[in-house]
Parts: C-alpha cells; sequence; structure tokens
C-alpha cells in the first residue's frame, strides 16, 4: 500500500514538531522546513502527496509559495494553516491555490481528518517504514500498532495516549523530553491538562515495566525539566 508524502511547511518549531509526529503516528512520511524558499526547493526536488502550509513564514510567505507551485502543479492538495481567521483570509487562501483553510489554534483530530479527506483515504501504522513499530526493553515489550504490551505482571493493553507518550520518550531515548513538549505532541496544540496526568502516566509505565517501581530503571523524572526514558540494556525492532 501506498505510503503517502506530506511537505510541512511551519516556522514555528514547537507546532512543526507537534504536526510532524502526530502524522508519522498515523503513518505519513513528513519532511518538515521552516520558510518559503525551502518549501519551493524541496517540492522542485522531492515528489510530495499534500503540502500543509503556513501562511505567515519568513522569506517567501505561504501564499507566494503556493502561488508558485500551481504554476507547475494545479493538482497537490495544500492546506493552509493560519493564525489570521477572518472570513475575507480563508477566501484569499483559496483564492491563491489552497484547498482548505485551518485557523490556528487548531485541533489535532480535526487537521487529521482534513489530511485524510484530502488524501482520499486512511493509512495506516504499519505501512509506513520510518515509524517505530515495536520495541523491546529489557523483558519488556510494546508493539505500537495494537497497543499490546508485556510487562512485569504480563501482557496487557496500552491506552492510545500512554502508546503515544511512551513512543515520544522512546523515540528521545536518553533524553530529557520537556513537560511542554510532551503536552503539545500528546495531548495537542490547544489542549493542556494538568502536568499532574503526565506525572501519573509516568507511574503507570513503571508500575507496568519497572521490576522495582520505587527505584526505576527505564522511566526517570528530572525535576523542574521533564522526563526521560532510560535506554539501558535495550534494542528495538521494526
Amino acid at each position: 500500500m501506498k505510503q503517502y508524502r506530506i511537505l510541512l511547511v511551519e516556522d514555528e518549531a514547537d507546532i512543526s514538531d507537534l504536526i510532524k509526529f502526530n502524522l508519522e503516528n498515523e503513518g505519513y512520511k513528513v519532511v518538515a522546513v521552516r520558510d518559503g524558499v525551502d518549501a519551493l526547493q524541496r517540492f522542485k526536488e522531492e515528489s510530495f502527496d499534500l503540502i500543509i502550509m503556513d501562511v505567515m513564514l519568513p522569506l517567501v510567505d505561504g501564499l507566494t509559495a503556493t502561488e508558485n507551485i500551481r504554476l507547475s502543479n494545479s493538482n497537490i492538495p495544500i492546506l493552509f494553516l493560519s493564525a489570521r481567521n477572518t472570513t475575507q483570509d480563508r477566501i484569499a487562501g483559496l483564492k491563491r491555490g489552497g484547498d482548505d483553510y485551518l485557523t490556528k489554534p487548531f485541533n489535532l483530530e480535526e487537521l487529521l481528518l482534513r489530511v485524510q479527506k484530502l488524501l482520499g483515504r486512511n493509512i495506516p501504522v504499519m505501512d509506513n517504514p520510518f515509524t517505530l513499530m515495536e520495541y523491546r526493553f529489557g523483558e519488556n515489550y510494546v508493539n505500537f500498532n495494537s497497543y499490546e504490551a508485556q510487562g512485569v505482571s504480563g501482557d496487557f493493553v496500552l491506552t492510545k495516549k500512554e502508546a503515544m507518550l511512551l513512543k515520544l520518550l522512546i523515540e528521545h531515548k536518553n533524553e530529557v523530553v520537556s513537560r511542554e513538549k510532551i503536552l503539545q505532541s500528546v495531548w495537542g496544540y490547544n489542549v493542556y491538562p494538568s502536568t499532574r496526568t503526565i506525572d501519573n502516566f509516568i507511574l503507570a509505565f513503571r508500575k507496568y515495566f519497572e521490576k522495582d517501581p520505587k527505584n526505576p530503571a527505564y522511566f526517570i523524572s528530572m525535576r523542574g525539566v521533564g522526563y526521560k526514558f532510560n535506554e539501558a540494556k535495550t534494542r528495538s525492532e521494526s
């Protein structure tokens, strides 16, 4: 089955990382750039199935970049992202070549549904060879497709949020991931639960996977900073 490639053009690093993480979690291959010039260069050099384009970009703005793209390709779907939310702004975006227009702050589920609709079909995560599928650490095992896991007490099933947080920590193994990045990547750009929620998830991971939860080997809290997955003696599979 085809793996769709998406060009993401967004100059705000936090928003770009958030969108990229969630799109890749859905099974897409994402190339992220930060300005209109790089966007036009990558579009010229590579093949994409959809473009997510911020409107206010450095060097070349999103509307101008879209007009340039439309000179050579009138078919590729383009989804605008913008903090400008008036009717006139939306109309201007559609007139300049956009297929859809989503305002910031946005709901992640809505963004993913709009991407799916523009591409015409849903692609399961298992079709993305660049996405982490399975992971083993110590005697533990996690399948990020099915959410099935094996821990110190045997087999069980993770929730979607647990799987997303665990995957984020593992993909940044041996690095401290800030609370802000976790909240944005897992809960969404405009949804901010209590940071105590993350603490509860980490406690759950220790209960699931640590032989001694009070002295964790894998899931480390860095007070006032964030959390770290300690690779220790692990190996990944995909």
